[in-house]
């Protein structure tokens, strides 16, 4: 057998990088993923939401899926084109009226013109603060001119701030609505997008380890979308619908108040305790309905603390504690986004923490922590 011949030039061996050649490369890499980062930047934000909402309408979009004749494309058209016409329409025009009230502000400001109109009645019979706020309201309507003269500048940055952070505010919504439309690509796509992030996964953590944690991922963005998110809107729209039969002044915005705190986590019940002081001071229902009412704002109120357990951390094998304050930790250093970001990172490092404490072992058979 004649030996191969390395000195040929279809047998010749790659020489070994230089130090010198092997920097540069580096170098060059770490160039090119700097720069493609710096051009994706803007782009983040929505890309996130993209996926989030991709990953929590998924199971939604399959059951579409299956009534249309099974076709992901078709499916995700319909959800997304749903999703904008029941959220979008309303925001965009709520935020159309908002800016024609900013932008009058402003230019009554700068005009010098009165911009308080004298305020309403009924805001008078407002819960705890009505007398007050009806006080200082009307004050600043009827000396308005003199209170500008000595305010004037600060009042003018004031509304300045207020125009750049509605611009911020447009360019969110603006985000958002395209975060919906990516989603429903991704949707369309489904079986194309979960290969490539499992390979991306299995790239990154290894073959046996990687499907776990893309499915640990999966599952913690969509119980912190039914067990932050799910709950505070169940909750929201339970204390609305009190406040509406109880004919609270100002029941649209309660009820946004008690969504914004439970996202926050904070207890809803802050919103229901001047709405009952509220009820038995100034109310004109029987002792009966009062009772009834104040039964229901409690239980609405504290309803959170049955539903959380029930949907955090459902079919996630991390304890709903890790998923609770990554949660937390997320939203409060990178908003509503870290929410979702927060939540996977650390139940990803939970999992990893305990793959390394294992030492590699084979995990015991269990039931998974959060039963």
């Amino acid at each position: 057998m004649e030996t191969p011949d390395n000195n040929l030039p279809g047998n010749r061996q790659p020489e070994p990088l230089s130090l010198v050649d092997l920097v540069i490369r580096l170098a060059l890499a770490a160039l090119l993923m700097w720069l493609a980062a710096h051009a994706f930047a803007p782009f983040l934000v929505m890309m996130v939401w993209a996926v989030v909402l991709a990953v929590s309408l998924h199971p939604l979009n399959q059951k579409l899926a299956g009534r249309l004749g099974g076709s992901n494309g078709r499916a995700a058209t319909v959800l997304v084109l749903l999703m904008l016409i029941l959220l979008g329409v309303p925001t965009v025009l709520l935020g159309m009226a908002f800016i024609d009230h900013v932008i009058g502000f402003h230019d009554s400001l700068s005009e010098g013109r009165q911009v308080i109109p004298p305020p309403p009645k009924a805001v008078e019979d407002w819960p705890l603060i009505g007398q007050q706020i009806y006080a200082a309201w009307q004050s600043a309507s009827t000396n308005f001119t003199r209170f500008a003269e000595h305010y004037h500048d600060q009042l003018l940055a004031l509304s300045r701030d207020a125009m750049a952070k509605l611009g911020s505010t447009l360019t969110a919504l603006l985000a958002f609505t395209a975060a919906f439309i990516v989603a429903g690509i991704l949707l369309a796509y489904t079986t194309p997008s979960h290969s490539t992030a499992r390979r991306i996964f299995s790239r990154v953590c290894g073959p046996e380890h990687g499907p776990q944690m893309l499915e640990l991922s999966v599952a913690t963005v969509r119980s912190v979308s039914s067990g932050v998110i799910g709950v505070a809107f169940i909750q929201a729209l339970l204390l609305g619908i009190g406040f509406l039969l109880c004919g609270v002044p100002g029941t649209g915005l309660l009820a946004v108040v008690a969504l914004i705190l439970g996202i926050a986590q904070i207890p809803a019940i802050l919103v229901v305790i001047p709405v009952l002081v509220w009820l038995w001071s100034q109310s004109d229902a029987s002792t009966l309905a009062s009772v009834m009412f104040s039964v229901y704002l409690v239980l609405a109120g504290l309803a959170d603390n049955v539903l959380k357990p029930m949907l955090l951390g459902r079919g996630v094998a991390v304890p709903m504690p890790v998923i609770l304050l990554g949660a937390l930790g997320g939203m409060i250093s990178a908003g509503l986004t870290g929410l979702f970001v927060g939540a996977v990172i650390l139940a990803l490092g939970y999992q990893v923490l305990k793959v390394w404490v294992r030492g590699g072992e084979p995990e015991p058979p269990s039931t998974p922590e959060h039963e």
